[in-house]
């Protein structure tokens, strides 16, 4: 009976079959998450370079006339800039995510990854929606003043619909997207934690 009030629950632990998450399937998805991240980032920072670019072509071909439209352009430019900026800044913490790491590492760096995301998707985005949305109708109003009452509140009208489909629908789908990936990795990285602590 004495013996029984001495069991080893460490021990027992270890010695049982109990499904554990696979840990080179989790490392896999991590991998595919921090390729994904990395082909994202990238690409985005083509297409806001290629349109800063295009921007400034435009600038430089067309000379508009308003001071209205050269203070859209710099806003416009300078949204994207700003935001390209914070988001590159979530490279160096993809780049770290490494094989080699133990499981309260990959943890903590998730989590990271994670407060850094929330900061870009909440404060970084509002900002850069309002700046974009300032620049275009500054640069717009040159044009849109050559055009007649309707004309111009079509043209302000289908913008301003557009930005706000992408603020109000794309924009929240887009980031329960990358919240449930993210979420999800962290949480098989808590659970092996948990595990292993006991």
């Amino acid at each position: 009976m004495d013996n029984d009030n001495n069991i080893d629950f460490k021990d027992l632990w270890k010695k049982q079959s109990v499904n554990q998450p696979d840990m080179k399937d989790l490392l896999l998805r991590v991998s595919k998450f921090k390729k994904a991240a990395l082909r994202s980032l990238w690409i985005t920072n083509i297409l806001l370079f290629a349109t800063s670019a295009f921007i400034i072509f435009i600038w430089i071909y067309y000379q508009p006339q308003f001071i209205s439209t050269k203070i859209g352009i710099v806003f416009t430019i300078l949204a994207m800039a700003i935001y390209m900026f914070v988001y590159n800044k979530l490279l160096a913490e993809f780049k770290d995510i490494d094989a080699a790491q133990t499981n309260q590492d990959y943890l903590q760096k998730l989590i990271l990854i994670k407060k850094q995301q929330q900061f870009l998707q909440t404060k970084m985005m509002s900002f850069y929606f309002i700046a974009l949305t300032a620049g275009i109708c500054l640069y717009m109003y040159e044009y849109a003043s050559r055009m007649t009452l309707l004309g111009a509140g079509l043209t302000y009208g289908i913008t301003l619909l557009w930005m706000l489909f992408n603020w109000f629908y794309l924009r929240p789908k887009q980031i329960k997207k990358q919240q449930e990936k993210l979420n999800s990795l962290i949480e098989k990285f808590e659970e092996i934690n948990n595990q292993l602590k006991l």
